[in-house]
């Protein structure tokens, strides 16, 4: 993957550098503008919570940051990477390789452990068997279920299964952890327990950006940024609120 160079103001401390997106489904009088005209810068480090409505765009704007979409126009630098000009087998590397992904169903193999379902990128990656298993080890005892590694999904609990999902995130040390709802199918105890996770790895110098409708989940981000219309309608610092 060639590297593309690094334009001035986006310096190599911001992981994300996105100018003028938009993203629009149909055409003529059927158009719909889904974004229309986004800039997001985010840095190294920083813990982002893009929150809106249903239909106000940041579900697009999710699949142009995880690269799973291609906007209508714009650019999108990950990394100092412009995406626009990688070819799918290139955006698929990068994927694997940056992003981290974290959903609301996490989208684990329910016939597999929750060791062999962290493993699962870095066999995509050719990462020797004993190597990824040791890595696998390592992620799941950061996110507390080093003495859940044989068991299946359906044997650990919501809040269980979504930390063995971001243990999968981690495994490939990316460069963003990207996190659609991850909150939006726990109780309000494990919402708790895998909140205080990624306030840890907040803390231990991981960006993440957390897309949700639920100003409670945002209040943990040290950066808010509101989506609605297919646009920011405010990007707002604040301070953590204490667990």
């Amino acid at each position: 993957m060639t590297q593309t160079p690094v334009p001035p103001g986006s310096g190599p401390d911001r992981v994300l550098d996105v100018r003028g997106l938009t993203k629009v489904y149909g055409e003529g009088e059927n158009a719909v503008h889904a974004l229309a005209g986004v800039d997001l810068q985010v840095r190294r480090g920083e813990y982002v919570a893009i929150i809106g409505q249903s239909g106000s765009g940041k579900s697009t704007l999710l699949n142009m940051l995880g690269c799973l979409d291609v906007p209508t126009s714009g650019r999108y630098r990950l990394e100092g990477l412009d995406v626009s000009r990688l070819d799918d087998r290139q955006q698929s590397v990068l994927r694997n390789r940056q992003i981290g992904f974290i959903f609301q169903s996490f989208n684990l193999i329910p016939r597999t452990s929750a060791l062999e379902n962290v493993e699962l990128p870095l066999i995509y990656a050719g990462v020797s068997r004993r190597r990824r298993r040791e890595r696998a080890r390592a992620a799941l005892d950061l996110v507390g279920l080093a003495d859940r590694l044989g068991n299946k999904p359906n044997e650990l609990s919501g809040g269980q299964q979504q930390r063995v999902a971001v243990a999968r995130a981690l495994v490939t040390a990316p460069a963003l952890l990207l996190a659609d709802e991850p909150t939006g199918n726990l109780d309000s105890g494990s919402t708790g327990d895998v909140l205080d996770l990624f306030d840890g790895l907040h803390d231990a110098g991981r960006t993440i950006v957390l897309i949700t409708h639920d100003d409670e989940v945002a209040d943990r981000a040290d950066r808010v940024v509101v989506v609605a219309d297919g646009r920011l309608s405010e990007d707002t610092s604040r301070r953590r609120t204490a667990s």
